[in-house]
C-alpha cells in the first residue's frame, strides 16, 4: 500500500486523527497521481537491504503502485507484491511488477518463502503484531524484514510556511501540521513496528537505519503531490482548494521552488532459525 510520506499516513484513527480513517482506501482513486508524485527511496537503502538479505527474492508488502518493489527489481531482485487495492495493483502490474491482490493478513503464501520482506510506507496500515508474525512465516530463516518510511526534514523556513498554512486552513487536523516536524514525527510509528516485531519472538534484535536524501521541487510539482498526503484527497473541494492556494502562495514566496530534505527511516530485523 502506498510516501508527507507521511506523518498523516502514519497515524491510526485512535490517536485522534479520525478524519484520516479511510485514507488508506483513498489512494487508489488517483493511482496515477500517487505514482507520479510520491517520493522514491534512496538507492543506498535498497542496496543495504539487499546486502543484508540471504537471497534476492523479495516480498513487497503494501506494494501500492510498485514504487518500492520496482526499485528492488531494478537492483536485480525477483519481487512479488501484495497489495489490497486492485487499482494500485493494476498500475504496478502495468509497470512490470508481479502483484497479488490481498491484505497482507489475509494473503496466502501457498508455501512460498522469501529472502527479504520489505514494506515501503505501508506497515502502519497492518496490525503490528499479526503482521510481524505473518512476516515470520513468509521469510526463510535468516531472511531480512525491512519496513521503511520517508520523513520530511524541511528547512526551517519551509516548515514554518507550510505549518502556518495547515494551521490556518485545517486547524482541526493538527497531525497535518506536525508533518513538517522531521524524523521525530515518526517516532511512534517506528516504536510500534519495532515492538510488534519483538513480540513475535521470531526475529533477532531490531535495528533502525537512517538514510538522508534531498529532492528539489517546483511549485507545480509540490502541489501535484499535496492531494496524496494522508487524508487530503478526502477533503471537501473548498478546503482542498484553500490548502493548495495557501501552499502555492507559500512556495511562490520562496521563489517558486524549494528543496525538500528527507530521512528514510528503516526498521529491520532478521528471521531467527
Amino acid at each position: 500500500m502506498p510516501s508527507l510520506s507521511p506523518v498523516p499516513d502514519g497515524h491510526r484513527p485512535d490517536d485522534g486523527t479520525h478524519a484520516l480513517r479511510d485514507a488508506a482506501r483513498s489512494y487508489g482513486t488517483d493511482a496515477e497521481r500517487y505514482d507520479r508524485t510520491r517520493p522514491r527511496y534512496p538507492d543506498a537503502l535498497v542496496e543495504r537491504v539487499i546486502a543484508a538479505a540471504p537471497d534476492r527474492d523479495v516480498l513487497d508488502v503494501g506494494a501500492g503502485t510498485g514504487i518500492a518493489g520496482l526499485a528492488f527489481q531494478a537492483a536485480g531482485c525477483t519481487v512479488l507484491g501484495v497489495e489490497p487495492d486492485p487499482r494500485m495493483a493494476e498500475l504496478a502490474r502495468r509497470k512490470g511488477l508481479e502483484v497479488e491482490v490481498a491484505t497482507f493478513e489475509g494473503w496466502d503464501p501457498a508455501g512460498r518463502t522469501f529472502g527479504a520482506l520489505v514494506s515501503g510506507t505501508a506497515w502502519h496500515w497492518i496490525d503490528p503484531v499479526a503482521g510481524a508474525a505473518k512476516a515470520a512465516t513468509a521469510l526463510r530463516p535468516g531472511g531480512r524484514l525491512a519496513l521503511f518510511w520517508n520523513a520530511f526534514r524541511p528547512a526551517p523556513q519551509v516548515a514554518r510556511a507550510f505549518g502556518a498554512v495547515y494551521a490556518r486552513v485545517l486547524p482541526d487536523l493538527p497531525v497535518l501540521q506536525r508533518a513538517m516536524a522531521g524524523p521525530d514525527s515518526h517516532a511512534g510509528m517506528v516504536a510500534t513496528a519495532s515492538d510488534g516485531i519483538a513480540r513475535t519472538g521470531a526475529f533477532g534484535a531490531v535495528e533502525q537505519w537512517r538514510f538522508d536524501w534531498s529532492r528539489p521541487y517546483t511549485r507545480d510539482q509540490w502541489l501535484d503531490q499535496v492531494p496524496t498526503f494522508g487524508g487530503n484527497g478526502q477533503l471537501p473541494p473548498d478546503r482542498l482548494d484553500a490548502l493548495l492556494t495557501g501552499i502555492g502562495d507559500a512556495v511562490d514566496a520562496m521563489g517558486g521552488g524549494f528543496t525538500m530534505d528527507y530521512t528514510a527511516l528503516v526498521v529491520t530485523s532478521t528471521r531467527l532459525p
